[in-house]
């Protein structure tokens, strides 16, 4: 119970974040994302203010054994950059720079009662979907072989 209790908070903290910030706004994310055209610097503020917040919580974190709540902490287990990073990080940039959301904006929205991100949410569960039954494919024809 505890750590759902973390996770809830955690959540609506990331999400008020998000809100307070404007980043749930896809106009606003356009706009800092069109440097020839109408630039709005004022994202750049907010991840130059998260940026120093994040890295005192990872060295905290790495000094500990253990998180607060649970039993191991759990990283990345790639650490090379290959074809499948590299892929995932241009489909992230290209979505998020057609639409204006990235994953965690687009649920804060849809938490706030908006139905603008649904199309986008939609978009991005159905190419998770497709990925997963891509990879499926992948492992069953490596096995047989």
């Amino acid at each position: 119970m505890p750590s759902l209790l973390v996770a809830l908070v955690s959540g609506l903290l990331f999400g008020l974040g998000l809100t307070v910030s404007s980043m749930i706004d896809p106009a606003k994310v356009l706009n800092f994302l069109d440097m020839a055209g109408s630039w709005d610097p004022s994202l750049a503020f907010v991840m130059a203010a998260a940026i120093p917040v994040a890295a005192v919580g990872f060295v905290v974190a790495s000094r500990r054994g253990t998180p607060l709540v649970g039993t191991a902490f759990h990283g990345p287990k790639a650490t090379a950059i290959d074809r499948r990073l590299v892929t995932g990080a241009v489909l992230f940039g290209v979505g998020w720079g057609l639409v204006g959301y990235c994953p965690g904006p687009a649920f804060a929205t849809l938490g706030l009662g908006a139905s603008g991100p649904w199309p986008f949410v939609a978009a991005m569960l159905a190419g998770m979907a497709a990925h997963d039954l891509i990879m499926a494919i992948r492992m069953r024809r490596t096995a047989v072989a």
